[in-house]
């Protein structure tokens, strides 16, 4: 199978073309336009694989969408190119805007054409998988409420918003065009080559580096965590063996307050990195806490057993199992941390050779 992955070198991205590449013999076509949180560094094991094909496209560009579905043929689309970090939604809309509904609609016409112009017998199994989030349902009044694929839709932020108008999209080129289509909505997402801007890679690097740790409000926010590598099976899963037209929940079975997350990783740290920065007796002591963020939802939590049940996953690991994986992973890598802490990583869309 080719699968074209949208925002391939994002940080879900990656991991789906890293999950395709060494666990399956499919071919991946990555498709990313290289905005500040593309990160070719992500792919570099499996960069070099015959099965690997990287195009600088941005979903926006029509012409050169259809030139890359021309020459690749597809059987399946996964798209995961979004602009998806709330607090910059919330500074400047209009990108959101226009690369997850504009984009969005941009790469439907773009499908619905090249779909349109296949024979039968590649036109029925071809997928359009588009992959959302949970922040779309906004934020859940009970403590044991969850939200399923039939809740309804209320999103508290311009991301979340942008988010929720292409689910839309996607389910009406299902029911206008016939366009063979799958959503998913997964939980907070987090593991190995995130972007530093994010709470817990962020909370990681600017502990071990002596920084304040930034927590919103009361830090009682609650969150269900999806190991990173998790969600990628679960998408790889979906798009092979998935119904058309069903939308399936992706979660980590891990709700956590914020002031947990950030304090079990400091608990962590003081075990993995015993030498502090000076005058610090434990990391704990780096928290800090500002002013809540505008329209701050208060509580997240999925409900994942219709995709336990019809296609036979689940996670395999826990919150202590994958934060304790990420952190050492953090700790580890500290060459590809400090490439995106001073921008150079951003040359690497330069002289690539697919």
């Amino acid at each position: 199978m080719k699968i074209l992955v949208t925002g391939g070198a994002g940080f879900i991205g990656s991991a789906v073309i890293r999950h395709v590449i060494n666990n399956t013999t499919d071919t991946v076509i990555n498709i990313d336009s290289l905005t500040y949180a593309g990160n070719l560094e992500s792919l570099s094991e499996v960069d070099s694989s015959e099965r690997y094909h990287f195009e600088h496209v941005d979903i926006c560009n029509r012409s050169e969408l259809d030139r890359v579905f021309t020459e690749h043929q597809p059987d399946a689309v996964m798209h995961l190119a979004a602009e998806s970090h709330v607090d910059r939604s919330i500074d400047g809309p209009a990108t959101f805007i226009e690369t997850n509904i504009v984009g969005t609609y941009t790469l439907l016409e773009a499908a619905r054409s090249y779909w349109n112009t296949l024979g039968e017998n590649a036109k029925q199994p071809f997928r359009f998988h588009h992959i959302s989030t949970d922040e779309v349902y906004g934020d859940l009044e009970g403590t044991d409420d969850l939200f399923t694929e039939t809740t309804s839709y209320e999103p508290s932020s311009p991301y979340s918003a942008s988010k929720a108008s292409s689910d839309h999209l996607v389910r009406a080129w299902l029911r206008t065009y016939g366009l063979p289509t799958i959503v998913t909505n997964c939980s907070n997402n987090y593991g190995p080559y995130h972007f530093p801007e994010k709470l817990i890679p962020l909370m990681i690097l600017n502990a071990i580096s002596g920084k304040s740790l930034p927590v919103y409000g009361d830090g009682m926010q609650i969150r269900d965590w999806l190991y990173v590598e998790d969600h990628a099976r679960a998408l790889y899963k979906v798009v092979v063996e998935g119904v058309v037209g069903e939308t399936y929940n992706i979660g980590g079975h891990n709700e956590k307050t914020n002031i947990e997350v950030v304090r079990t990783i400091c608990s962590l740290l003081d075990d993995l990195v015993p030498n502090k920065p000076e005058g610090i007796k434990q990391y704990e002591d780096l928290i800090t806490y500002v002013t809540d963020r505008p329209g701050h939802d208060v509580r997240y939590a999925i409900d994942a057993s219709k995709i336990e049940q019809e296609l036979c996953w689940k996670p395999e690991e826990t919150f202590e199992s994958g934060i304790r994986k990420t952190v050492e992973w953090y700790l580890n890598n500290k060459e590809w941390c400090n490439n995106i802490q001073d921008g150079s990583y951003q040359r690497t869309r330069l002289g690539l050779k697919k």
